[in-house]
């Protein structure tokens, strides 16, 4: 695009910027469209006009994804930075008093599987608020927010077994026998199993249904993380009992002919320091209006 130098350079709206942003998170316009609150029409609008003004492609569609072209790319890492500016601008007069640290405790399948969008999300609308994040057992998280050393924490409760009852529950899931697809562990005899450490529900879940209904099985892999427990089913080394929402690819649910024990469901809840800060406030209301979004749309938000 050729510009005279007595012209002044096109300014590129943060709205659509933000629109541009939202694509590539989500990887697709629909997506894009429910993160931003407009049409997908409307989204791809706003990316047509994008186009024009910078006189050249920054996205490539195809059927099934959308991807960035080199300018693209350009364009992201630029957009991400103005949108942060524009943001810590903008928390001086929309919030310029809830400002701290928040110290979050959580299990590593949470970590994994929701909090990355969440806190981004938060980042967003609280500049000032610092989110720590430390990954331990529920049983150790529970200690360390009556010691003071967290202020908020999000526990695996409920999954059939007695769970901490200061837990205000946020979020309801089935667990189901997770298996490698086609794979053969579930016919073993004993049946592989692999399991988390000790105390965790969905262990005492797994162990104590396989127990109940007679069948022999043995402990063929431990992890105190969802990415080992997938190593092991993806290998078809074992079988484990995870959430649904953590069945992906290649990861799904053994087959009812192999007769597993049903899993009950397990609830994940949060429990707050008695000496809330108005940011652990902030977060906790956060971590409330993002897991009601997941439970109401099936995914993260």
């Amino acid at each position: 695009m050729n510009i005279a130098l007595n012209h002044p350079v096109p300014l590129l709206e943060l709205d659509v910027l933000r629109t541009f942003v939202a694509i590539v998170d989500t990887g697709s316009f629909a997506g894009a469209a429910e993160t931003v609150f407009r049409t997908p029409s409307a989204v791809s609008m706003q990316i047509k006009k994008l186009e024009e003004m910078l006189g050249r492609p920054v996205l490539v569609r195809d059927s099934r994804a959308v991807s960035l072209t080199h300018e693209g790319e350009m364009l992201l890492e630029h957009a991400r930075r103005v949108l942060a500016l524009n943001r810590e601008m903008m928390s001086r007069f929309i919030a310029p008093d809830i400002a701290g640290v928040v110290r979050l405790g959580t299990p590593d399948d949470v970590a994994e599987r929701f909090l990355p969008e969440m806190l981004r999300r938060f980042s967003d609308s609280h500049c000032g608020v610092t989110v720590n994040v430390a990954v331990e057992s529920t049983t150790k998280l529970v200690e360390m927010v009556r010691q003071r050393t967290l202020d908020i924490a999000l526990i695996t409760c409920e999954a059939g077994f007695r769970g901490d009852g200061e837990a205000e529950v946020l979020y309801r899931e089935r667990l189901v026998w997770a298996a490698a697809k086609c794979g053969v562990a579930a016919e073993q005899h004993p049946i592989p199993v692999s399991v988390w450490e000790e105390g965790c529900v969905w262990r005492k879940a797994g162990l104590s249904g396989l127990e109940k209904q007679g069948m022999d099985y043995r402990i063929a892999f431990q992890s105190a993380h969802i990415s080992g427990q997938r190593a092991a089913i993806l290998a078809d080394l074992a079988v484990a009992p995870l959430p649904v929402s953590a069945l992906t690819g290649a990861v799904v649910e053994a087959d009812p002919k192999y007769g597993l024990p049903e899993l009950p469901d397990y609830a994940l809840g949060m429990i707050i320091s008695d000496d809330a800060s108005v940011p652990v406030k902030a977060a906790a209301d956060h971590l409330r209006a993002c897991f009601t979004a997941v439970q109401a749309n099936g995914r993260a938000v």
